[in-house]
């Protein structure tokens, strides 16, 4: 693939290297922006950005950057918290092609891995092995194992597993003189070998034998190591190179372990090497029993002496989570639900896990230990969480980094001091100090994360954007390392030194040590190809931020409403780089669908936030979205709402991409495709006596004219339209029953009106059945076709007049239901957001009051005045597939419970995202094909290996579309389930 040399009379060659890759090569603006951030404070703009898709590719790239006086970046996820995968070299990005499991040997428990294999997946694919792979972080979903071994990652359960370092058997790659080799445990006489240059690839393998030959036989560096690395009772470890472990190996210790340099290299942060297979230790599957006991607690340190409570009960984890982050849980749509457990208004909370053969001896356990706290006065709340619903507590602790960014305003809790660790023992006073030292500066600081093991993320809450916030940023960081020092800590616990913690080695360590680390970091890369700058010789921490002090944040009038995030630029920068968009469909969910087919870092909600975050800061044109790169990079967001909900710093790209298209629209126009899809009511009204020529249109010969000049595909036809409007039948229809309920208000939106008008008759016959006489009020189209395509001031212009009407039609005492999820969710979603003043509390009041039909039928079940008497005792299944909306901002709870009413119907989910229709997006020419990828993802397959009689349920218009394109299967809304199920 070729594209355009963006780096104006650049002295290296990158054109030469792109021809010689069978991978990609970008060096264009936009794709460099993309990969200038990771999950930290840090932005540096790469040379370029390669996708290798060969060993020879890495090979290559690493003899280039060595010949031109460059360097290499390996990177995976990038959710790196300390700058790690952020420079000016060459961004080598290993997780779209080094993902394969190469093998797994089941006996003797170990397994050999590319690096670009997720943990979470690995650990999917080792199931049925009834193996593991122990170490789990918080973004285990989407972090990849090669940065695990680069960082030497923890997580939760590292009381029982350790870290990767523990976990690493043999890792192969490449030297920084482009050579080959792999590294693992040798024996005395392969050691020696080594040194002496036999079986070697390399002089510079030899040479990096001799030197730490050299550097771990002297005792003076023996005492130096033990009188100055952290304490050994501190499992959590990560400050500069492990010489401190390595040297406890033979030949240099009476021990049985062998001399690995696996040990050296978890944690390096590729700054020695750079791997392309990883041989990993496997442990026996988790305990089949499992549970939570969330201990609540009215301070952190009343918790953290609990803690050391907990640790006498051998728990398999015990994490943190804090008020801050709690209070945070509140707002966030998808975490808002696994709040389950938490009564009041807790200041921390412990979660307690156990994993044991039964639950008898859990539920034992938890009771001693409740009683032990107790007795102590430790703890008001003991509620324990059992089985799957662990699952809940474990994602609202792992939301914990992103739904810091939930904090309004542009002071954020920032990672600066968030991996320290301390002897657990240790850990009550040294967090009383370090909440002393910053209180005396007028801070608060957020803690949560890993309790059993001394370790804390502990984040101040300051903005960078100010020359006051970024002298505190240095200022604290310099106080805290002292601070942990005093307790002989390590700085680094699993998050690395990268550029935010490399300057403090020298006061940790001592000068001696860190010249150590230099010397082998000049050993063993000596033209300073891998990742320079991160670890030793690492710039001042205070520089190279994503923002400047004193840097000005735009303020744009906005059509959305965005005050609650301080604007539009702060809705943007909401997004703190953790990657969650990132995980793919094999962890389910909905975000993001693009990324899920791609595996594109450029179609994540992450890199969509970035480039809206740096072109509205930089742009100095007056419309800052006339940029064509900017719209290219949100072209495929989907507008799915995934990230509304499933986002933990709540980035709604959705409505970020249509308020980007108004404002495009204002200096440009709206493209003709858009006007006809925005506007396709209109044309739907001009056409609704005469559906018939309509349908013409879009159908044979003259229909693939037609879409293929106005740019639509011509591999799937366009949906048909009704013979008659709902509008024109339900007029004319006589409803019958016996309305035992009352009336109901249903919503006729654009879709029902004119193409499923079917199912609207369906949900009438259905509703008076049930017992309720239907209205159907005058209200006028949704404004959906509008608002895909980004028309938003012709959205709005529609949600103030639906509003109105919804006041002057529908009695207060009553509710607006809607058969079209993407329509009737508008009134929920889009129009408060549309509004201001007082019109704007009038939606709001008005969205409380609009539900999709399942959430009726599902509520009116649990008050008892429907029933599954009135539905037949045969047997079926169903496979429900839920609308991306649904998911988002209702819930598929009332889904299945209303396709369980006919009791022997057996429903169950397909654990699908996106269909990848989203409205128009698939019938756009070229996004047809990306759009039955997505299909092709989960939602496709778990269909065609169902038999015919399965009833597919489907929602949305768009999704019952895609399924019969894809699957040639006709999926059917519930409403119609449910009506064939009556008696």
């Amino acid at each position: 693939m070729k594209h355009k040399n963006s780096l104006a009379k650049s002295t290296i060659n990158l054109k030469s290297l792109e021809n010689q890759l069978e991978g990609k090569l970008f060096y264009d603006h936009t794709m460099r922006l993309l990969y200038a951030t990771d999950a930290s404070a840090y932005k540096e703009m790469p040379l370029a950005v390669a996708i290798p898709k060969t060993k020879e590719d890495i090979q290559k790239i690493i003899d280039f950057a060595r010949d031109n006086k460059s360097s290499v970046i390996p990177r995976a996820a990038g959710t790196s918290l300390a700058g790690q995968v952020v420079g000016n070299g060459i961004i080598v990005d290993i997780s779209q092609e080094f993902t394969k499991i190469l093998s797994v040997d089941p006996i003797k428990k170990t397994a050999w891995v590319e690096p670009g294999v997720i943990r979470d997946e690995l650990n999917l694919h080792l199931k049925p092995l009834q193996l593991f792979f122990g170490p789990e972080t918080s973004t285990s979903n989407r972090c990849m194992i090669g940065g695990m071994v680069g960082n030497n990652a923890c997580g939760a359960r590292s009381v029982v597993y350790g870290s990767t370092r523990e976990h690493l058997l043999e890792i192969k790659g490449f030297l920084a003189d482009g050579n080959e080799v792999t590294f693992g445990a040798l024996s005395n006489a392969e050691f020696e070998e080594k040194c002496s240059g036999i079986n070697v690839v390399s002089p510079l393998e030899q040479e990096i034998y001799v030197q730490i030959k050299e550097i771990l036989s002297s005792n003076e560096n023996r005492i130096l190591f033990d009188d100055n690395f952290p304490k050994k009772s501190i499992a959590r470890r990560n400050t500069g190179y492990a010489l401190d472990l390595l040297i406890d190996s033979k030949p240099f210790s009476d021990t049985e372990e062998k001399f690995n340099f696996c040990k050296l290299i978890a944690g390096s942060e590729g700054t020695l090497f750079f791997s392309t297979a990883i041989k990993l230790n496997l442990v026996d599957a988790l305990k089949p029993f499992s549970a939570l006991v969330c201990v609540h607690f009215d301070s952190i340190n009343e918790a953290l002496k609990a803690n050391l409570e907990a640790l006498k009960f051998s728990p398999n984890s015990v994490e943190l989570i804090d008020h801050y982050i709690l209070e945070c849980t509140k707002e966030n749509i998808e975490q808002s639900k696994n709040r389950f457990f938490v009564k009041d208004d807790p200041k921390a909370i412990l979660a307690i896990e156990f994993l044991r053969d039964t639950q008898d001896e859990i539920d034992a356990l938890a009771k001693e230990m409740e009683a032990l706290m107790r007795s102590k006065n430790l703890g008001y709340h003991f509620p324990v969480v059992y089985g799957e619903e662990t699952n809940k507590v474990w994602n609202l602790r792992k939301a914990g980094l992103g739904l810091l960014s939930n904090i309004p305003g542009d002071a954020k809790a920032v990672a600066v001091i968030e991996d320290t660790a301390v002897d657990v023992n240790d850990l009550p006073d040294f967090i009383e100090e370090f909440n002393s030292i910053l209180k005396e500066r007028n801070l608060n600081c957020v803690h949560y994360a890993h309790a059993a093991t001394g370790e804390l993320h502990l984040r101040p809450i300051l903005n960078l954007k100010t020359a006051e916030g970024t002298a505190l940023f240095r200022t604290i960081a310099t106080d805290i390392a002292h601070l942990v020092k005093k307790y002989k800590g390590s700085l680094s616990g699993e998050h690395g030194d990268g550029r935010l913690r490399g300057e403090f080695i020298p006061l940790m360590l001592g000068e001696e040590i860190y010249q150590l680390f230099s010397q082998i970091k000049h050993t063993w890369d000596p033209w300073n190809v891998f990742n320079p700058g991160k670890i030793v010789n690492t710039p001042p921490m205070d520089t190279s931020l994503r923002y400047s002090p004193g840097q000005i944040t735009a303020e744009i009038e906005t059509y959305f409403d965005f005050s609650e995030q301080d604007g539009l630029l702060r809705a943007a920068e909401m997004c703190n780089g953790s990657g969650d968009c990132r995980k793919t469909e094999k962890s389910g969910g909905t975000m993001c669908p693009s990324y899920m087919a791609t595996r594109n870092e450029k179609h994540t909600t992450r890199a969509r936030a970035n480039i809206l975050r740096e072109t509205i800061t930089n742009s100095t044109q007056e419309n800052k979205f006339d940029d064509e790169g900017l719209l290219d990079v949100l072209d495929l967001c989907l507008s799915c709402k995934g990230c509304k909900s499933e986002c933990p710093s709540n980035v709604d790209m959705a409505k970020l991409k249509a308020e980007t298209f108004q404002h495009y629209y204002n200096k440009n126009g709206v493209k003709f495709r858009s006007l006809l899809i925005g506007n396709t009511p209109k044309i739907n009204e001009l056409f609704a006596s005469i559906p018939w020529l309509y349908n013409l249109s879009t159908k044979g010969f003259l229909g693939k004219i037609i879409q293929s000049t106005t740019g639509f595909t011509t591999k799937r036809a366009l949906p048909s339209m009704s013979k008659v409007t709902f509008a024109k039948w339900i007029k004319k229809h006589k409803q019958q029953g016996n309305f035992v309920h009352g009336s109901i208000y249903l919503y006729n939106d654009e879709f029902l009106n004119y193409y499923d008008v079917e199912i609207g008759q369906t949900a009438v016959k259905l509703l008076n059945r049930l017992g309720y006489q239907v209205i159907v009020p005058e209200i006028g189209i949704s404004g959906r076709t509008y608002l895909s395509k980004g028309m938003l001031i012709k959205a709005r212009e529609i949600a103030e007049k639906n509003i109105a009407d919804f006041i002057k039609t529908i009695p207060a005492d009553k509710v607006l239901i809607g058969i079209e999820p993407s329509a009737i969710l508008s009134f929920r979603d889009e129009y408060p957001d549309l509004c201001r003043g007082d019109l704007k509390e009038k939606a709001r009041g008005i969205a409380k009051r609009t539900f999709l039909i399942e959430e009726f039928l599902a509520k009116e079940l649990e008050e008892g005045r429907i029933s599954s008497t009135s539905f037949t005792n045969k047997e079926e299944r169903v496979r429900m597939h839920g609308h991306c909306f649904q998911k988002a901002l209702s819930s598929l709870v009332p889904l299945k419970k209303i396709l369980m009413l006919p009791k022997n119907y057996t429903v169950l989910n397909i654990p699908s995202g996106c269909c990848g229709m989203a409205g128009s997006f698939g019938y756009e020419k070229e996004h047809y094909d990306i759009s039955m990828k997505i299909g092709e993802l989960v939602l496709f397959p778990s269909i065609r290996s169902e038999k015919e009689a399965t009833l597919i349920s489907a929602s949305g218009t768009s999704c019952r579309h895609q399924i019969a394109d894809g699957t040639n299967r006709k999926a059917a809304h519930p409403v119609s389930i449910l009506y064939n199920a009556l008696k």
